[in-house]
């Protein structure tokens, strides 16, 4: 792995939120991944074709983030976007990096454990980490 990697998560909102609702979800996730060691965070821009006369903001991809960050940071990551999702309107968070996807949802604790560790089976660790085996995030609080 780079001394730098990058992630994309992409927020998917539940049947009944609409894109202004999934925008501020995605933000709110957006300030509570700088709230960790990542280098950046920023909004994806819409691929494929832009209709002509698009205005900017048509041009971003409402749901998606890039996140740079050393691999170390990528278990912590993982382990908030685990916490943030519960209670909130969204069906699912996905996460894909080096052609590797998770995506977390509202499985059962179990279920959702077993696939959080197989995608984070290999990833390094930072000395003193604890979120290295689960559970140690700061509390993710309601914005």
């Amino acid at each position: 792995m780079a001394a730098t990697d990058r992630i994309r998560l992409t927020v998917s909102g539940e049947s009944d939120v609409d894109q202004e609702e999934l925008g501020e979800l995605t933000a709110q996730l957006r300030r509570r991944l700088l709230e960790l060691e990542v280098d950046d965070v920023r909004t994806v821009r819409r691929d494929g074709d832009v209709p002509e006369g698009a205005k900017p903001g048509e041009l971003i991809a409402v749901g998606a983030l890039a996140v740079s960050l050393a691999p170390a940071v990528l278990r912590p990551v993982v382990r908030l976007v685990e916490t943030w999702i519960q209670n909130r309107p969204v069906r699912t968070v996905k996460i894909e990096t080096d052609g590797r996807v998770l995506e977390l949802g509202h499985a059962s604790p179990e279920q959702q454990q077993r696939l959080v560790d197989a995608f984070l089976e290999g990833i390094p660790t930072t000395p003193g980490d604890p979120s290295a085996r689960g559970g140690g995030e700061p509390p993710v609080t309601q914005e």
